[in-house]
């Protein structure tokens, strides 16, 4: 019988991002690094292992420098996210409020690609128009979702930010979330966690 993952919250940052840590066989993996993270995770002793950005968007990637200067762990992204990633000047447009340190990726993840972190391997869902290399990560075995900006309890991942399209984000959202079982668990970048069953019944951008 499969334990309950062992899942930590932290929100942080001006837009209060949620980032999530896993706990692994060995170490932590990290899902996003808004403001606050690197250094909250010290403190609660927390080893992070790997580094997973859902997106490249300012207050997801904040920390992530630091977390790879602090840690030394391994990060992976969207390839189409590289730009905002290598060189987060570019977010100005986004309403930087800081300059930020870039941060290259160990990998690059794509639609369809796995990532295991024993014991959990997790599907890699490209479902972009909220940003062009948003990511999800699907972990089947145990029925639940890291989610980025793309689904949140009773709203989407807004599109009006350079490279979004919110026709791109709803076909994604219903070709591949909304087809996931009900039971699956969303821990999505900003706000409380949801189901995908009660997402499919309730949220009103997707029904």
């Amino acid at each position: 019988m499969n334990q309950s993952p062992q899942i930590h919250r932290f929100t942080g940052g001006l837009a209060t991002t949620n980032a999530y840590f896993l706990k692994l066989d060995a170490g932590w993996l990290a899902v996003d690094a808004p403001e606050g993270a690197a250094d909250a995770v010290g403190e609660n002793g927390v080893t992070v292992s790997a580094l997973v950005l859902t997106h490249g968007h300012w207050d997801h990637i904040w920390d992530a420098a630091d977390m790879v200067e602090k840690f030394g762990c391994p990060v992976y992204y969207h390839r189409d996210d590289e730009l905002l990633c290598t060189k987060p000047e570019v977010m100005r447009s986004f309403g930087l409020p800081v300059e930020l340190r870039p941060v290259r990726a160990s990998r690059f993840l794509g639609q369809g690609d796995t990532l295991t972190v024993a014991p959990y391997t997790f599907t890699i869902l490209h479902v972009p128009g909220h940003c062009p290399g948003s990511i999800c990560l699907y972990e089947e075995q145990r029925g639940f979702l890291f989610g980025g900006d793309v689904l949140f309890a009773g709203g989407v991942g807004r599109w009006d930010l350079p490279g979004g399209n919110g026709a791109l984000l709803i076909s994604g959202i219903k070709e591949k979330l909304l087809t996931l079982p009900d039971d699956v668990i969303v821990y999505p970048g900003h706000g409380e966690a949801t189901t995908i069953g009660e997402e499919r019944r309730r949220n009103p951008y997707v029904r």
